[in-house]
């Protein structure tokens, strides 16, 4: 008899920690995905003598919440080139991008940001020179989260994030304390 108690209570104990362990995994929920926005990125390409490249482009933006999209070859997103005085497509052939006296199109769809665009950064892998006179980043899906332009309109150093970065930071004696998630854009 007393074993029979002793398994009943063992049973009982189980069923109850059983119980438990399901309950608890239907409560769990997935975690929530963030959301995907279309960002429609256009830069314009100075017309100086030699301002054009046939090099990576890699582009950083993102917001003061700490939303940062990285676009590591930017050529590959090319959607367009339009005509800088009346903002129309040229035509639908092909055409390599950041040639001088031009302005580029390029779409990328990553998770969207919190707050307005306020940084983004260029960055030029190569040889060759290149001078962008301006770049702005439009959310497709909140306009009110669109980037002003950025102006550069100087040759950007190689191998360097050359940019600006307008965001309400934090100072510290160490200088500008940020903390960013990251989502890397794949080509």
């Amino acid at each position: 008899m007393e074993l029979v108690k002793n398994n009943g209570g063992y049973f009982l104990f189980c069923s109850v920690i059983l119980h438990l362990i399901v309950a608890g995994c239907e409560s769990l929920e997935a975690p929530l995905q963030k959301k995907n926005c279309t960002y429609v990125i256009t830069i314009e390409t100075t017309c100086t003598w030699g301002a054009e490249t046939s090099n990576h482009v890699s582009l950083r933006f993102g917001d003061a919440n700490s939303s940062e999209i990285l676009v590591r070859y930017l050529n590959s997103k090319h959607l367009r080139q339009v005509e800088p005085l009346e903002p129309e497509v040229l035509d639908d052939i092909a055409r390599k991008p950041f040639q001088a006296c031009m302005v580029d199109e390029f779409v990328v769809t990553a998770p969207c940001v919190e707050s307005p665009i306020c940084y983004l950064y260029l960055k030029l892998a190569g040889s060759d020179d290149w001078r962008p006179g301006f770049a702005q980043v439009e959310v497709l899906e909140g306009s009110h989260l669109s980037s002003n332009n950025f102006y550069f309109r100087r040759y950007l150093p190689r191998l360097v994030w050359h940019g600006s970065d307008a965001c309400d930071s934090e100072v510290t004696p160490f200088g500008f304390k940020k903390k960013r998630k990251v989502h890397v854009e794949n080509p």
